[in-house]
């Protein structure tokens, strides 16, 4: 598509965020509990699910395994009929990583699933070897036919203790789907411990399933013999907040949010503080006021697996570093293809210096007007939040379609603050 008939961000910078705005439903919750309403034979009803691209696609992937789903109003109902199964279609698996957290749910109920190689953005390796090892731990067979992982267990699935190789948040959310439904007792070790995977378990646990300690190392797994349906409500966007902090911050805004889980964010929240940021907390709120004045002190930031700090706001807090004074070190310890926002900003007039998987920003830069463009979710909202803290210009950023699968209205929210932003 030539950029002259793709949608783009119009936005005017050196505007301080004022206001108060209410978070969206966490996007990595909503996709493992719309797959897990694929265990039961009743319907489910999820609520404050974003309205992002990503479900969408999820949910059209439910459809065609035989489940009515219906996305009306930040909730989506899921019926599945008493037989569900067969694949997605290849284009579909392909549109979003979370495709393949369908293999989970359908070999636990139907003992059969297959999948085509699941998509999403390019930031890095994100095998399937955790995926595949624990279901052939709990006895299914399982091959890989061009591009195509089969599964197979006739005789249903037995309990195990599995090791995962890492943490893989998505691995561990299709063992802990496959696992609520096999026989005896599963262990999984070296466990994600993101806050998602919470929100799944307590799904889980509320249709019927018996697991403990979910968002520590080791969830244990008592497997029962059906699940009901439920009505769960998602937790909030982590990610989110952590954007519209890091923008209103930027700016030197003055800004509350609502309907957010402050416990979530410490890492993020101890970080700001570095930088010179006291973020206060409420009940469900947190407050962010910035002397238009202050200036901002460089630190070194850390991207790792949960509790650390979180990589989907590596890219982020990167563009605030570039206004902070002094020599800031970011390091992504999760994905290696996650730095490739860094020419864009240096588009917008940071100084920036990068080798493989660490960048230095020296700062502070007055950030100015420019062309940018997005190459995932995460990249594209740090070049917004850059283009709504640059002093001087106007810029335009590329790859909406990129915003729109994590972000349900990112540039509405940021204008409801005093942004000055529009879809072009």
């Amino acid at each position: 598509m030539s950029a002259e008939a793709e949608a783009y961000l119009r936005i005017a910078g050196h505007r301080r965020l004022t206001g108060e705005i209410r978070v969206n439903g966490a996007k990595n919750a909503a996709l493992p509990c719309l797959a897990a309403a694929l265990l039961s034979d009743e319907p489910s009803r999820i609520t404050r699910v974003p309205d992002i691209e990503d479900v969408h696609r999820l949910i059209e992937i439910l459809k065609t395994l035989g489940v009515e789903a219906e996305f009306h109003g930040n909730e989506v109902v899921v019926r599945p009929s008493g037989v569900c199964g067969g694949s997605p279609p290849d284009d579909l698996a392909a549109s979003l990583r979370a495709s393949f957290l369908v293999m989970g749910p359908l070999l636990a109920r139907t003992g059969e699933a297959s999948c085509g190689a699941p998509g999403g953005d390019v930031i890095g390796a994100r095998p399937l070897d955790v995926h595949l090892a624990g279901f052939r731990a709990f006895g299914a067979q399982v091959d890989s036919v061009g591009g195509r992982t089969i599964a197979h267990a006739p005789r249903g699935l037995r309990g195990a203790t599995i090791v995962l190789d890492y943490p893989s948040v998505l691995g561990t959310e299709n063992l802990l789907l496959a696992a609520v439904l096999a026989n005896g007792r599963t262990r999984i070790v070296n466990a994600a411990m993101e806050p998602e995977i919470g929100c799944l378990a307590d799904m889980l646990n509320a249709m019927g399933a018996r697991i403990s300690g979910a968002g520590h190392h080791t969830i244990t797994v008592d497997g029962v013999e059906r699940l009901s349906g439920v009505v769960h409500e998602l937790i909030p966007d982590r990610i989110e907040t952590g954007t519209l902090l890091i923008a209103a911050a930027a700016t030197r805004g003055d800004v509350c949010l609502t309907g957010v889980s402050p416990r979530h964010l410490e890492a993020l929240l101890s970080k700001l503080a570095e930088i010179g940021i006291d973020v206060q907390r409420g009940d469900g709120e947190l407050w962010l006021s910035v002397d238009s004045e202050a200036e901002l002190t460089a630190t070194n930031v850390q991207a790792l697996p949960y509790p650390g700090f979180a990589t989907d706001l590596q890219a982020p807090i990167t563009a605030l570093l570039t206004g902070a004074s002094g020599i800031s070190m970011v390091h992504e310890r999760v994905f290696e293809n996650r730095m490739q926002h860094l020419n864009e900003l240096r588009k917008l007039g940071a100084n920036i210096v990068a080798g493989g998987s660490v960048s230095a920003i020296n700062g502070p830069a007055a950030l100015s007007g420019a062309v940018v463009r997005g190459t995932d979710i995460r990249a594209t909202a740090a070049l917004i939040v850059a283009a709504v803290a640059a002093e001087e210009g106007e810029s335009r950023v590329y790859g909406m379609r990129h915003l729109a699968r994590g972000y349900a209205d990112l540039p509405a929210q940021l204008a409801a603050l005093g942004a000055d932003i529009e879809r072009v």
